[in-house]
């Protein structure tokens, strides 16, 4: 594991070398919201951000309406994003009544070190998440972090290790959970109104493939090699759309999401990106958290039309359309009816038993949860679990993981959820998606 800098530095110096410091922050009695909320000193959180792209913009912008947040510190390996992230939480600050200050560093492990911050938000590509939040558990902080959330089912193992061993809080940023649409389809299902579950329709797209983008200059003002971190795959070079560049003169933000997701090298593809909501709410409603699928099957093994995941209690999961519209969503398809859930959409066999309520919703709309974020907020202050706990992260996460090694391998893979095992099956337990080795001089 890379080591954290400035281990030397003491209380004292921090202080010195950060004038403003917390002080700065807390001058006021008590922290006044916009709608004329009042919190005490005692209940603040304050927070510092890692990964200061598209998602992470989104992130702030939900914990910006959380009561109590105060942001003074950002971290990420692109110059600009660090300059358009400060100028972001400065303007808000100055709203707020709080003196504009939002400390930026290139290497997140500076940040850590700060000892003022209680949490941290992580929105760095998935294979940081592992190194991010380990650290940052090991430096007392509590830990938001982006789904999925890991790379790798060891290093989503590794997660679970530290949070309980250091005692803190990690929310994992599957919003859908905390969204009334996906809460109440859970209910449904989970109080039989559907009968016995069979199958679920679970609609997330194509995993990954490839990396097939040319190379080209790394921009000066990117820390490439700190962005690959631990990947170690020769083939990984630099391409725009692997991190989206932005300008501040003239202001333009990024184009689309990073790309990295949709490649085998970097990413896990829609099998995660997208099955990390889909798949989640899907164990959720079925009471899969912390277990999952015994068998995947993918797509095309011997006729199989879709990705097959069997669970132990003989419900089978596929990956398919829920709906004729299309989309990304499930359908649950029990005894008794079916019940279809989607990011603003919900429907059931028998429309009596909800409120059917359906929105149109924007590109990037969704990823704003400012209630997701505040549950977070509420776990950090009482010191219980979230909506979204690291276990829960851990097991969906490592469903979508042995789907790809499923899908890569081409046949059929057996996993038993309650000992974490493969079995006698070698090859997928070598598997580069159950661990990889990093490069030098990063270890897990």
């Amino acid at each position: 594991m890379e080591k954290i800098k400035n281990k030397s530095i003491n209380r004292r110096q921090f202080l010195s070398y950060s004038a403003l410091g917390i002080a700065g922050l807390t001058i006021l009695p008590s922290w006044r919201m916009a709608d004329g909320t009042r919190i005490a000193p005692s209940d603040r959180v304050v927070m510092g951000f890692i990964g200061l792209g598209r998602q992470g913009i989104s992130d702030f912008r939900s914990f910006s309406r959380c009561p109590g947040v105060q942001v003074v510190a950002c971290a990420d390996v692109d110059q600009l994003k660090r300059l358009r992230f400060k100028n972001r939480v400065e303007e808000w600050q100055k709203k707020t009544g709080v003196a504009p200050r939002c400390d930026m560093y290139e290497f997140y492990e500076e940040l850590l070190e700060r000892k003022d911050i209680d949490a941290v938000s992580i929105a760095t590509p998935d294979h940081w998440h592992a190194l991010n939040t380990i650290h940052a558990c090991e430096s007392g902080k509590d830990v938001y972090v982006q789904k999925p959330l890991a790379f790798t089912v060891r290093e989503g193992l590794e997660m679970v290790k530290a949070v309980r061993e250091h005692n803190r809080v990690l929310q994992v940023g599957s919003q859908q959970r905390s969204s009334k649409e996906f809460q109440q389809a859970i209910a449904l299902v989970r109080n039989g109104s559907m009968g016995h579950i069979e199958t679920i329709y679970a609609s997330v797209g194509e995993p990954p493939k490839p990396l097939d983008l040319p190379e080209m200059p790394v921009p000066g003002t990117l820390n490439w090699d700190k962005w690959l971190g631990p990947l170690n795959d020769p083939k990984i070079h630099y391409h725009p759309d692997l991190c989206p560049p932005i300008s501040l003169i003239p202001e333009k933000n990024e184009e689309l999401w990073g790309a990295w997701r949709w490649y085998r090298e970097t990413g896990n593809g829609y099998t995660a990106d997208w099955g990390a909501h889909m798949f989640d709410i899907a164990q959720a409603a079925i009471a899969m958290d912390g277990s999952g699928p015994c068998e995947f099957i993918p797509r095309g093994y011997r006729g199989t039309e879709h990705l097959t995941m069997k669970y132990g209690n003989g419900i089978v999961m596929t990956e398919q359309p829920f709906r004729e519209e299309g989309g990304k969503g499930i359908s649950f398809n029990g005894t008794k009816g079916w019940v279809k859930v989607a990011r603003g959409y919900i429907e059931c066999s028998d429309p009596s038993l909800l409120q059917k309520e359906e929105k149109i919703v924007g590109e990037g709309q969704f990823e704003i949860s400012p209630s997701h974020m505040q549950n977070f907020i509420d776990a950090v202050r009482t010191r219980k679990n979230p909506i979204a706990p690291v276990e829960v992260g851990c097991s969906t996460n490592t469903l979508c993981c042995i789907a790809n090694i499923a899908t890569e391998l081409q046949r059929p893979v057996k996993w038993d959820p309650a000992i974490l095992s493969f079995g006698d099956d070698m090859e997928a337990g070598s598997h580069r998606l159950y661990h990889y080795q990093y490069r030098k001089p990063y270890s897990l």
